[in-house]
């Protein structure tokens, strides 16, 4: 399994290509805008896309996902359902912060803890990781040590939890008791920012820091 990460859209989020190296399908992970930029990136590195993968139903995450899915004649697969409302509200999302394509957006399959998602000859652990949203996900590969975690983890710091449906004492509990156990060695894609690894979150993260 391979990677790129592409930051889109004025917040700088981290779009994620993931593709099997063997069949050259992928997955795109939060293409929250910035469209021609990501099918340019996916056309120069030669891959078939398969499916567009959200982590959770932020504009910044999935403000493109319905135009990139139509362009591209693939399926939008997750969040978790619990996220539906800020799917719904797609339009308002787009309206204030003036980017996204104002559509609600209806996955074609919402994701449960547990579940797999298949990428070519490689596979994806589905783990539900709410608190920033009641629907966010994470997508671990363990062949790897690789995990996409949208908006749940940051290099040095944590989502927020003050948009509708936030909570704090819950974002903590996804992280230390669905991330943690993955193992420290494991590397993350946050949502915005530099990459790093459980391990090293555990050891200096204020927010989350083993001892904190």
């Amino acid at each position: 399994m391979h990677y790129k990460i592409i930051p889109v859209t004025p917040f700088q989020q981290n779009c994620t290509l993931f593709w099997c190296d063997k069949s050259r399908q992928a997955a795109i992970i939060d293409p929250g805008g910035d469209i021609r930029q990501l099918v340019s990136q996916i056309t120069a590195l030669e891959l078939l896309p398969q499916q567009i993968l959200l982590t959770h139903g932020h504009v910044d995450h999935a403000g493109g996902a319905n135009e990139l899915a139509q362009m591209l004649k693939i399926p939008i697969v997750g969040p978790h359902r619990e996220d539906a409302f800020l799917l719904d509200n797609m339009d308002q999302q787009a309206a204030m912060f003036g980017f996204g394509d104002g559509i609600a957006c209806t996955p074609d399959q919402w994701l449960e803890q547990g579940d797999e998602v298949v990428v070519g000859e490689e596979r994806l652990e589905v783990y539900h990781c709410p608190g920033h949203t009641p629907g966010h996900l994470i997508f671990f590969h363990r062949a790897t040590q690789i995990a996409q975690v949208g908006d749940v983890l940051f290099n040095g710091s944590i989502g927020r939890t003050d948009f509708p449906r936030g909570d704090y004492a819950t974002l903590i509990h996804s992280i230390r008791n669905r991330l943690w156990p993955l193992g420290d060695e494991v590397r993350f894609i946050p949502g915005h920012g530099p990459e790093s690894t459980f391990g090293e979150e555990r050891r200096t993260n204020p927010f989350v820091c083993d001892g904190c």
